[in-house]
């Protein structure tokens, strides 16, 4: 036998053995004492009792053979024998295989590795077989192993089995290991640092043949693609040469015969090329034709028996055919007695009993207790009868029900006869769910299903109807009675999966994270491979919303919810780790995430359930192709225990805090984004640059945050609705918006700077629902630091005019023009604090979230189209300014130019324009009537250009009426704009640029500490 190379040393070797024969590179020894007349004298006999002592081994191998190498004095032994014969045998075999071989080598170290690598290959050679003859498959595991690392095939090449050879890379052989798989003949060796890697497939063979030279006294050769490649210094060489041809001509048979192969799923599955498989093919062909099965039902096992046949009263002998979904019998004649028992109604009924004794055990109904034993059976799949029952029961539905006796009844009844855009969302999908289900073919089975959904969009508006609940509630409808799959819709929607069906579906993202972040630490070398964890978001989505449902076919989706319903989002989590677990070597190899999708999918279509009582034409694997039939199939019950087995340590104290960690990345992710749109949608109607906008949302939206930190009174953010489109899922109120108009206005040094923030907040709240969003009021700010001279005054001048301008009078003389907060709410609501009238109708119209449960997304398209097509306002189009608008208009100028380094020359310029203008209108009322005149006004400007406080006041404390009956006289915006445009420091003052990032900045630092102050 051969042995692991080991060293001897040869000075005492030469004592104990006597040189029978040697050359170059080898020396064959024989024991003293053995084969010799005599026993060898004296020292044969103390040899003889040194072996029976010390050394068993050598007195059972009295031969050996041992490695040399010239001018060493290390020897190696690789083989022993127990006679002469056998030792002969291993002589012989080296001098034909591996003399001639070792004269190419150019070291003695190379020599010395070649031989001691090809004796553990030949020891491994036999190691194989005798573990094969054992059926012991570790060898043949670590193998499999080997090739499934060298190589990188897919997981489905079947390694058919392997052998330890040398292949020949031009005169140096290589020692190493042949894989003969299904489809490739693949070579690897590790010599010397060197590696070589071969790998030829079956159906690129031109040539198979075995040969002879002076060099290799036999050889297989192999010819691809023109190449030739030669094996050698096989054990069994016959052996090895007819198995590959075998594979070789079973690969042309498959690539010139694909339309049987095609036909015929088993013979065109690889894992069916064995001997013992199309044995089984054959017979399980001829019980299928007999008892009319499905043509993939294979024979598993055969006993003969005898069956008791009822209504004859006597036993008939025959054989019993079981398969994986049918027990048969056929009685000895073939003619006498047959009968066929579908397993699925057997197992259904030993489930029952398995819970009954469950029940008997630990008790039924809510106070049951929960065992080990307990999981198990759900892991099996709940029976049919009891799926309601226990889905209530561990989904905690059961004692909501109860606490709330007849509420069904009451929510049906209220919601009857609604209409709204869930109710349509709602009859529109109808029809959708569960199609291919008899329970959802007739208006029975739809009446139940739209009555369950109205209701709960009515119980609960926030979320009302998603997509994704149609499907549910049809399953729970299946197995629950009406008011029980309400119940258990609740339990879902509200306790189980929080958060999971609103617009945003945060509960179903944040899973998806702590998916991701699981995937991470379960699938490292799948994270590597594919880089953007994105597409496990968007392929695992539906599986979170339908709990499997949409992906699975009905039967096996099915085991999925019980398991749900035990163990919460763990068992799905558990599951989508074990699918991706199953397809791993297949995802890493997809080039795109569209392969990889596909393959998921096809992995999908090959999940069936064995045990499903179902009948055939509503399991959706029954009404598969040919080419989904051929998939090897996946039994969802081995695929939950499975998942149960290796990912069951998932605690859920763990998941809950990856849920908590995972949700604050999840909101400020969906903020990013909002952020991201408002900014693209709004850019394209302002100046300020993409990052000034940027810094402006930011310092809006914190605003609206600081509001609410120490209100007591309402501590949740009251205008921030995140179902409504982006631009209107942020608004400010009146006394926000003059926070943020003390803080970036360029005309925030004004002394009516109140006033003008409430202007100009009802001049923005065009919908008058006293809030306005970031569109409206970045476009007021841009106006205020990038507008044109026309563009600025015309923003003053409608600030004078309804219907913005109010008359503001603060409640408190002492402060002055400063306006308190319920002051300035209460002047910001004046225009909407009366009944309903034409006007606020059209502003509902405008807004199409008023007045309604949900946002109606068809009429702010309409909306924002409109907006679109809108032409620019013509100053034409402006009215005309009153004698009280035009004072404070002129009271407005004042204050802004107050401090300004041009002070003086702009209360000149100021005081020319509204004596001009004032002389102007008094011409123009002369040519209409003679009698007005507007001499009284031109007292309330000085000579020196300012503002001639007591008398402006005098006038304006004057009774309106009186004022009307005096003076009707107005200006016109093209007046005013005209006569400012003759004044160069006015045009200078406002087309002066102001650095908008200096004070963007500045409210960044100071916003916080700006509120405490105010």
């Amino acid at each position: 036998m051969w042995l692991k190379p080991e060293e001897v040393l040869l000075k005492n070797a030469l004592k104990l053995w006597l040189m029978e024969r040697s050359n170059d590179y080898f020396v064959l020894q024989r024991r003293r004492g053995y084969g010799e007349e005599g026993g060898g004298g004296l020292t044969g006999l103390l040899v003889g009792t040194l072996d029976s002592v010390l050394d068993s081994t050598a007195k059972v191998a009295p031969f050996r053979i041992l490695h040399q190498t010239p001018d060493s004095q290390v020897y190696l032994s690789i083989a022993c024998g127990a006679n002469r014969e056998e030792i002969t045998k291993h002589w012989d075999w080296l001098e034909q295989n591996i003399m001639k071989t070792l004269s190419v080598f150019d070291s003695n170290e190379d020599i010395t590795n070649f031989v001691q690598g090809k004796i553990r290959g030949l020891i491994a050679e036999e190691g194989k077989h005798s573990f094969a003859k054992e059926d012991d498959p570790e060898k043949f595991r670590e193998a499999l192993l080997k090739f499934e690392k060298c190589f990188g095939l897919p997981e489905q090449e079947k390694l058919v089995t392997y052998y330890s050879c040398s292949y020949w890379k031009g005169r140096v052989p290589c020692q190493g290991w042949l894989y003969l798989s299904t489809n490739f003949l693949s070579f690897y060796s590790f010599l010397l640092g060197s590696e070589i890697k071969l790998v030829i497939s079956w159906d690129a063979v031109s040539k198979l043949e075995k040969t002879s030279n002076v060099i290799l006294t036999e050889s297989i050769h192999v010819c691809s693609q023109g190449e030739n490649h030669y094996f050698s210094m096989f054990l069994h060489i016959n052996e090895t040469y007819l198995l590959m041809e075998q594979l070789a001509n079973y690969a042309i048979k498959r690539l010139f015969d694909k339309e049987t192969f095609a036909n015929d799923p088993i013979l065109d599955d690889p894992l069916q090329i064995t001997k013992r498989g199309l044995e089984n093919r054959a017979h399980s062909e001829q019980f299928s034709a007999f008892f009319r099965l499905p043509k993939e039902e294979a024979l598993k096992e055969v006993h003969e028996c005898c069956l008791w046949i009822p209504f004859s009263h006597f036993n008939t002998h025959g054989k019993m055919c079981i398969s994986e979904n049918y027990i048969c019998f056929a009685s000895q004649d073939g003619s006498l007695c047959s009968i066929i028992i579908p397993l699925r109604e057997l197992k259904e009924k030993m489930k029952e009993q398995s819970w009954n004794i469950l029940f008997t055990e630990c008790g039924r109904g809510v106070s049951m207790f929960r065992t080990k034993k307990t999981r198990d059976l759900v892991v099996r799949g709940i029976p049919e009868t009891l799926r309601g029952e226990l889905w209530m029961l561990f989904s905690g539905a059961v004692n909501e029900m109860a606490a709330n006796p007849g509420y069904y009844a009451e929510v049906v009844e209220q919601s009857l006869g609604t209409c709204n855009l869930a109710t349509e969302e709602i009859e529109r999908d109808l029809r959708r769910s569960l199609p291919e289900h008899p329970a959802f073919q007739s208006d029975t089975g739809i009446s139940a299903l739209r009555r369950v959904l109205t209701a709960y969009a009515y119980r609960n508006p926030k979320i009302g109807y998603c997509q994704a609940m149609n499907i549910l509630t049809s399953v729970l409808l299946l197995y629950a009675k009406e008011e029980e799959a309400f119940w258990l819709l609740v339990a879902v929607c509200e306790r189980m999966l929080p958060d999971y069906f609103n617009h945003r579906i945060i509960g179903a993202l944040v899973d998806q994270a702590v998916f991701e972040e699981l995937i991470r630490d379960h699938f490292p070398q799948l994270t590597e491979r594919m880089t953007d964890m994105t597409f496990f978001s968007s392929v695992s989505l539906s599986w979170f919303l339908t709990l499997f449902i949409s992906v699975l076919p009905i039967e096996s989706a099915v085991n999925v919810v019980d398991c749900f319903f035990y163990d919460g989002i763990k068992a799905i989590l558990q599951l989508g780790l074990a699918i991706l677990d199953y397809n791993l070597d297949k995802l890493i190899t997809c080039k795109d995430d569209a392969e990889a999708v596909t393959t998921l999918n096809r992995f999908f279509d090959s999940v069936t359930n064995k045990d499903s009582p179902l009948p055939s034409s509503v399991q959706q694997g029954s009404n598969v192709s040919d080419e989904k039939s051929s998939l090897i199939k996946v039994d969802i019950t081995d695929l939950i225990r499975e998942s149960n087995e290796k990912y069951g340590n998932i605690r859920y104290e763990d998941i809950h805090s990856l849920r908590c960690r995972n949700r604050l990345y999840v909101i400020q992710t969906l903020e990013e984004t909002t952020k991201q749109n408002v900014l693209r949608v709004v850019s394209q109607d302002v100046k300020l640059s993409l990052h000034e906008l940027d810094e402006l949302y930011v310092i809006f939206k914190k605003e609206l945050f600081f509001s609410y930190y120490w209100c007591l009174g309402c501590p949740v953010l009251k205008y921030h609705d995140p179902s409504l489109p982006y631009l209107e899922q942020y608004q400010i109120d009146c006394q926000q918006f003059r926070v943020l108009y003390h803080l970036l206005s360029p005309w925030a040094h004004s002394a009516n700077k109140d006033s003008l923030a409430l202007w100009t907040f009802r001049l923005l709240d065009e919908n008058s629902d006293c809030l306005i969003n970031f569109k409206e009021f970045s476009s007021a700010i841009d106006t205020m630091y990038n507008g044109s001279f026309t563009d600025k005054l015309k923003l003053l001048f409608k600030l004078h005019i309804p219907p913005a301008y109010t008359e503001v009078k603060s409640k408190d003389p002492s402060k002055g023009d400063e306006l308190s907060k319920e002051d300035l709410l209460y002047f910001s609501q004046l225009h909407v604090s009366q009944p309903i009238n034409v006007k606020e109708a059209e502003s509902l119209k405008k807004s199409p979230e008023k007045g309604k449960g949900k946002v109606d997304i068809q009429a702010y398209l309409s909306q924002w189209q409109d907006e679109l097509s809108k032409k620019e306002e013509s100053i034409k189009d402006l009215p005309r300014m009153n004698q009280s608008q035009f004072i404070q208009f002129s009271k407005t100028l004042y204050n802004l130019f107050h401090g300004d380094p041009e002070e003086e020359s702009l209360y000149q310029a100021i005081a020319v324009v509204t004596s001009l203008l004032l002389r102007m209108e008094e011409v123009g009322r002369k040519l209409h009537s003679p009698t007005a005149s507007a001499k009284e006004f031109s007292g309330t400007v000085c000579a020196s250009g300012g503002p001639s406080e007591g008398k402006t006041e005098s006038h304006l404390k004057k009774d309106p009426s009186s004022l009307r009956e005096e003076l009707q006289w107005s200006f016109a915006f093209e007046q005013i704009l005209a006569s400012l445009l003759n004044e160069p420091a006015l045009v200078r003052f406002f087309e002066r640029p102001i650095d908008v990032k200096v004070k963007l900045e500045n409210a960044k630092t100071s916003q916080l500490s700006f509120r405490t102050k105010m």
